[in-house]
Formats: structure tokens, C-alpha cells, sequence
């Protein structure tokens, strides 16, 4: 393919390369790393404000990927084509995809969440999620369900970490996301705004079928090991358990969390 005036050629020790593993690595907070064709093209259709694009000479020679370049040109403020070699050192994945972007990290405070008032709010909160894997997979089964924001607490796992934005297969790039915040705060923002909060807990007597999901509503969803503590839930307006038969005491969290949300999603829909 022909190369753009504005790429880059990176040799071994090449700034771009090292900003590329720290970011990679979290020590770039203002970047995030999307790794992969598919994730790179959801992030330039959602409008990702991609800082730069490295990709492989090999991958260059196909069409699709091509492609993605082609378009890149002219929204990445910086191109490099690099060897095999050289793209495995900064490779997140074992086998490692062909074509990486730098993007700059979306807004990420309330007014990123901000509710069309035509919709009744269907938020998730997550809280003390440590796994970015789980942390993925409840984004992509809410932005499915119709979930209309996201809040990821301080002590959850990033969600625009590598391997949440794996496990998300797009979903983070186009749900709006609060990220950083504290637990009551993100309570008290909710009641501020007529949203009701809805613990999952085990313990909790009423199942998640018996809520009325129609109302604006938030899913509270709780730390893999513990779940959320008793006064966690306290602070809530409300608790649903998913009832389970036989001698399971636990679901997945990302399990439970798209159980609860295809419920909301259903009454929803029979509602219109």
C-alpha cells in the first residue's frame, strides 16, 4: 500500500514503541490499548480519538486491514508500520493480532452518562470487580440488554483495561462509562436523578423477576469472592437474588448480571 505523509516508520528503540508498552502496561492513564482488526475498527466507527495505529507489514497487505489504514490516515495523529517482530514486543496477546491503536481515554466522569430523558435509565454498576474479564463480559451482555450507562466504581477493574476491552468485543467504546468514582457516590447520584438502586445479593429474599425493571433502575453488581457487603446493600433501595436449584450457592457475576438485565430487558419490551 502507499504510506501517507503522515506515517511513521519505527525502528527498535523508537519513542512510539515505548509509549506503546506503557500504555499497555497502565502507565499511560490518559491512553488506552486496543489490540486486534475488529476492536480497532469498533473503535474508529464509534469515533475513537486514536493517538496512533501500529501495524504489522504483513497484515498491511490485507484488504480489510488496508482498509482500516487507509481510513485511520486521517483521524490517527500518528502511523507506524513495523516488522513481525517488532509488533510482538509490544503485543498484549500471546499470538499477537497484526495492528495496534493508542486511543485517548473517553470522558469518563457523570456527564459522560448523561440520560435521555425520553428512556427510562437502565445503568449497571460495578463495584469492586476485580476480574477484567468479568468486567467485559457485563459490558457487552448490558449494551445487549439495552443498558443505558454504565458506573465502574475506583476499586473495579478498569474497563478500558486490554483484556476487559476483549472481553466487551465493542460494547465499551459505545456504552457511556463513569469510571473512578466512589460507591455512595454513585448512590447518591441515582436517587438524585429518580433511579432506583437494585442490589444483587444471594442472601435477598426477592427474585429478580418480582422488581418492576420498567422504572428508571440501576444493577448493582458486587465483588467475584464476597458480593457486596451488608451495608452495601443497605444502602440500596433494593435486593434480588436469582434462585438456583440444587447445591449451587453462586452464579458468575457477568452470568448473573446478564440474567438480571435480560429480565429488565424483557418487561421492557412487553411494556411498549
Amino acid at each position: 500500500m502507499t504510506e501517507d505523509s503522515s506515517q511513521v516508520i519505527v525502528s527498535r528503540d523508537n519513542s512510539l514503541l515505548r509509549l506503546a508498552r506503557s500504555v499497555r502496561d497502565g502507565k499511560e492513564r490518559g491512553l488506552i490499548f486496543i489490540e486486534g482488526l475488529r476492536l480497532c475498527e469498533e473503535a474508529l466507527q464509534t469515533g475513537m480519538d486514536f493517538e496512533a495505529l501500529i501495524y504489522s507489514d504483513e497484515i498491511a497487505e490485507k484488504e480489510r486491514a488496508a482498509r482500516l489504514i487507509k481510513q485511520s490516515a486521517g483521524v490517527s495523529r500518528r502511523l507506524a508500520a513495523v516488522s513481525e517482530q517488532l509488533l510482538a514486543t509490544i503485543s498484549y496477546t500471546k499470538t499477537p493480532q497484526g495492528i495496534i491503536a493508542l486511543a485517548h481515554r473517553p470522558d469518563s466522569g457523570p456527564d459522560a452518562i448523561s440520560q435521555d430523558s425520553r428512556v427510562p435509565a437502565l445503568l449497571v454498576v460495578l463495584h469492586g470487580i476485580n476480574n477484567p474479564v468479568n468486567v467485559g463480559a457485563i459490558l457487552r451482555s448490558a449494551e445487549a440488554a439495552g443498558a443505558t450507562a454504565v458506573i465502574a466504581t475506583s476499586h473495579t477493574s478498569d474497563p478500558y483495561s486490554p483484556k476487559s476491552l476483549r472481553g466487551a468485543m465493542g460494547s465499551a467504546f459505545r456504552l457511556p462509562i463513569w469510571f473512578g468514582t466512589d460507591y455512595q457516590t454513585a448512590l447518591r447520584w441515582c436517587a438524585e436523578r429518580g433511579i432506583e438502586t437494585v442490589c444483587a445479593d444471594a442472601k435477598a429474599d426477592a427474585s429478580y423477576t418480582a422488581l418492576d425493571w420498567r422504572k428508571p433502575s440501576a444493577l448493582i453488581m458486587g465483588p467475584e469472592a464476597t458480593g457486596l457487603t451488608q451495608a452495601e446493600v443497605a444502602a440500596a433501595d433494593w435486593a434480588i437474588s436469582i434462585p438456583m436449584a440444587g447445591k449451587v450457592e453462586s452464579l458468575n457475576v457477568g452470568v448473573a448480571a446478564a440474567i438480571a438485565l435480560y429480565e429488565a430487558a424483557r418487561q421492557r419490551r412487553e411494556s411498549r
